[in-house]
């Protein structure tokens, strides 16, 4: 994430606070029925930090870390409504100032599409992992074929211009092999709504704009419909589209020393 992604993130604190993306998710409760029981987590990207509090109650050390302050003063103000100790830590994930080999679980939800540098944030990610610890990723999906990734694509940056990319699970597995990391879990296809966003509400958490939901409204009309069927994005009775917010999920352990 790059500082222009930081400060734009910074003023959209307090809606990710309310997200129904961010705040819970089918993906998020799939990560947790796969590590129930997890002693230290460190939630890089951390947003509004809901994913490192969903381990509230069985994880004795929480860390969130962002680049945005206002991010993390709603981390501290959400661990503080439901009485959970939260460490926060200001950084970029590339570049996290916390020890080697501290933490269970390293996971970074719905932020890589906006890392300026993903190799060296996901090196990070695994050396604060502890020897048989885990590293998660949950990520906006990319597709393997490239017409698809395109359209994609161009509705994520009209969305988000700090959108980067949305890798496919074929990226991702790449990039755990070169960290020495074993997959144990990749899930694809994932939904992080169930039933589908419409772009305007998208657009409303994202703060876009009336031109850009206007521009993702139009580039959707005008593709074929066999391309927004292979998305899953559907279109209703009024002619609003809804999206799957499709994502990826990836887990992976560490090896022993």
């Amino acid at each position: 994430m790059n500082p222009s992604s930081a400060q734009r993130f910074n003023t959209l604190a307090g809606g990710y606070a309310t997200s129904e993306v961010h705040s819970a998710s089918p993906t998020l409760d799939r990560l947790h029925d796969l590590l129930p029981q997890v002693g230290s987590v460190c939630d890089i990207a951390s947003g509004a930090g809901h994913t490192g509090l969903r381990f509230a109650g069985t994880a004795t050390r929480i860390v969130a870390v962002d680049p945005a302050p206002n991010m993390l003063a709603e981390v501290r103000r959400l661990a503080a409504q439901r009485g959970v100790a939260v460490e926060t830590v200001e950084a970029f994930a590339e570049s996290v100032p916390l020890p080697t080999g501290s933490f269970d679980l390293v996971v970074c939800r719905v932020a890589a599409h906006h890392f300026s540098d993903l190799p060296k944030a996901m090196a990070e990610m695994t050396r604060l992992a502890k020897p048989g610890g885990h590293v998660a990723v949950i990520d906006m999906e990319g597709d393997e074929d490239p017409r698809l990734d395109a359209l994609n694509h161009e509705i994520e940056v009209l969305h988000d211009p700090t959108h980067v990319r949305s890798y496919t699970a074929q990226h991702w597995r790449g990039l755990f092999a070169a960290n020495g990391l074993d997959v144990v879990a990749c899930e694809t296809r994932r939904w992080e709504i169930p039933g589908g966003m419409t772009v305007r509400r998208w657009c409303e958490l994202g703060q876009s704009g009336e031109a850009a939901f206007r521009a993702i409204q139009a580039r959707l009309a005008s593709a074929p419909a066999e391309d927004l069927a292979a998305l899953e994005i559907t279109r209703d009775a009024v002619g609003d589209f809804r999206l799957p917010i499709r994502t990826l999920l990836m887990l992976g352990r560490k090896a022993q020393v």
